[in-house]
């Protein structure tokens, strides 16, 4: 089993002191900044947009992460690179044309993925992990804070790390919602790649020694 690469969400951080929490996370040994982009239309919440992408961007020594929970992602994929993204994730069942999407973000040079909720089956888009660098696997339903680890999604996991070996795939999986130190282990043995911790991270008393529990 592989270490995996941490990606904590800044959601969980002290914005107050954003730009400190941000460059804690590359002391604390982090190798992104997850990035949470709500639309307040595709899920309940609504957090923030470009800007922040830009403003995170010049202060962060980790690249960003990003994790876009909008409708009709298609419509804002330049303004995300241009503020910043190095990886831009969306809901496929959010696109009017995801495989369009997925092409938009290849031509622009950066890592890109669709996201897979509960409640979607991979099947259904399956054919687009040959266009995809990520598969982030949500193992909580997307923009609902607060919300425990559904063991099932790692069906998910499995589901699609047999596929990506089967077909010769260059894709990571990555993993969000309710994963700890004390499920992490289980995430990587199903075939995770890239887990991402919110309040397990920032409310930790040790956070480097949680993002190497996670990094396992």
């Amino acid at each position: 089993m592989t270490k995996a690469l941490v990606s904590p969400s800044i959601l969980s951080a002290d914005f107050v002191n954003l730009e400190r929490d941000v460059k804690r996370l590359a002391e604390w040994g982090a190798d992104y900044v997850h990035c949470d982009v709500m639309d307040g239309v595709y899920v309940k919440n609504l957090t923030f947009g470009m800007p922040m992408i830009k403003a995170i961007k010049r202060i962060s020594p980790l690249p960003l992460d990003v994790h876009l929970m909008i409708t009709e992602p298609e419509r804002y994929l330049d303004e995300f690179v241009s503020a910043g993204a190095d990886i831009v994730t969306f809901h496929p069942d959010a696109s009017r044309d995801p495989e369009r999407a997925l092409d938009m973000l290849g031509e622009r040079g950066v890592k890109r993925g669709i996201v897979i909720n509960p409640d979607v089956r991979l099947e259904d888009y399956i054919r687009l992990l040959h266009k995809c660098d990520v598969l982030l696997v949500m193992s909580v339903f997307a923009g609902l804070g607060g919300q425990k680890f559904i063991p099932e999604t790692l069906d998910t996991v499995r589901r699609g790390k047999k596929y990506i070996l089967e077909n010769g795939l260059d894709v990571i999986i990555e993993i969000d919602g309710g994963v700890g130190a004390a499920n992490a282990a289980t995430c990587r043995e199903a075939g995770v790649d890239m887990i991402v911790a919110g309040s397990a991270v920032f409310n930790a008393s040790d956070p480097a020694g949680v993002v190497n529990a996670l990094r396992g």
